[in-house]
């Protein structure tokens, strides 16, 4: 799913070890969270949450929303809504104040998404690649 769009493509690895090592990251940190979706043993979704404590803000806690991923054959059936719900639902849980995301500047129906659940672009990101 991380490969399945023409961003991904260009960026994503065939070899397992990168995303392997990622995972025990993931998996050790207490405020990272992996969830995924099954269907008949298959990942079918996916989506990562980060909790961040903070001093802006008033220090509110924000949780951060990443990589939604959706099987193809999935997508427009109301998966990623969930996806977005339990996310929320767990950021809650968690005592998060804010629930953000970033998404690529050219992912228009990803944006459509975001706005018909209630999100508001309100930043302007920036990246620099340390490799």
């Amino acid at each position: 799913m991380l490969a399945d769009d023409p961003l991904g493509a260009a960026r994503e690895s065939a070899t397992l070890a990168p995303y392997e090592a990622a995972f025990a990251r993931i998996a050790a940190s207490a405020d990272m969270h992996l969830i995924v979706g099954e269907r008949q043993g298959r990942v079918v979704a996916t989506y990562q949450l980060a909790i961040m404590p903070g001093l802006s803000n008033a220090g509110r806690t924000r949780a951060t929303l990443e990589a939604v991923r959706v099987a193809a054959e999935l997508r427009s059936q109301g998966v990623g809504a969930l996806l977005v719900a339990d996310a929320e639902a767990r950021a809650r849980a968690a005592g998060a104040g804010i629930l953000q995301l970033t998404t690529h500047k050219s992912r228009s129906r990803a944006h459509a998404f975001y706005d018909r659940l209630g999100f508001t672009p309100s930043h302007i990101g920036y990246k620099r690649d340390l490799t």
